[in-house]
């Protein structure tokens, strides 16, 4: 676990030498606008849902700007990296929209990398309760929020038999979920694993479906989350569809039609 501060002079010596093409430039443009929006409408939903899950192409770089525009809101953030996914600059791009240092922004984001399920299953139980109280003595007023990157991905190791990883991810969602009863927020972020025509929640089958492992790691995924957004490029436009919402106890499934943002 490490404050993101050895970071910080790189970014800040490169943060001006960040060059894209324009239609690189426009497509991040578009996503950061409908994930502004977005993070906004959760912020003001009561009651506020406390694991919400972010599925797809490009999560793991949208989870870089979502913990940039936490920090830029004021939020202290902590992020649990089990994909090796995570972006300072992407981060960082938050800042340059807000006109925030991003140094600044930087220093309320602390993040740890997991390699390994054991790690990731103790990063996400003891390890995260030990943070969180080191939190609240620097911080007593305001709780900060929870990214988890690549929830699944450590835990889809071939060398770790299913016996094993079941009752492992099994306890790290309890932990997970006994903190989000004490109001911590998780925000899940879960890389696409699929390929492109297989949805998570369909049966595995050699050649483009899942194995047991894989079927059951992400269907426990999507009923462990009270939101479920899909993230897609489809014609390489991004876009997001909500695919699931819990309201009154029950399970609602949104389909296509149910479509929050795109970027038209």
């Amino acid at each position: 676990m490490i404050r993101l501060g050895k970071l910080i002079k790189s970014v800040r010596s490169n943060y001006k030498q960040l060059r894209t093409t324009n239609s690189e430039l426009k497509t991040i443009f578009r996503r950061e606008s409908w994930l502004d929006e977005i993070l906004s409408q959760l912020a003001l939903m009561h009651p506020f849902p406390r694991k919400v899950l972010f599925w797809g192409e490009e999560a793991g770089e949208i989870s870089s700007y979502v913990a940039g525009w936490m920090a830029g809101k004021g939020i202290d953030v902590i992020l649990l990296d089990g994909a090796n996914r995570f972006d300072p600059y992407m981060a960082s791009s938050f800042a340059r929209r807000a006109l925030i240092p991003p140094e600044r922004l930087l220093r309320r984001i602390r993040i740890a990398r997991a390699f390994t399920c054991y790690q990731m299953a103790t990063l996400m139980g003891e390890r995260l309760v030990s943070l969180l109280r080191q939190e609240e003595v620097t911080a007593p007023r305001q709780k900060p929020w929870v990214i988890v990157l690549g929830p699944i991905t450590t835990f889809l190791d071939e060398d770790v038999p299913e016996r094993e990883v079941r009752p492992l991810f099994e306890r790290s969602l309890k932990g997970v979920e006994e903190m989000a009863m004490g109001e911590i927020p998780f925000f899940l972020f879960q890389p696409s694993i699929f390929s492109k025509n297989n949805h998570p929640l369909t049966k595995g089958r050699v050649g483009g479906l899942m194995d047991s492992k894989r079927a059951y790691l992400t269907k426990r995924l999507f009923q462990f989350s009270n939101l479920v957004w899909r993230i897609s490029l489809d014609d390489q436009e991004p876009k997001i569809v909500l695919e699931k919402k819990i309201a009154d106890g029950r399970w609602l499934m949104a389909d296509r039609k149910n479509q929050i943002a795109n970027t038209q």
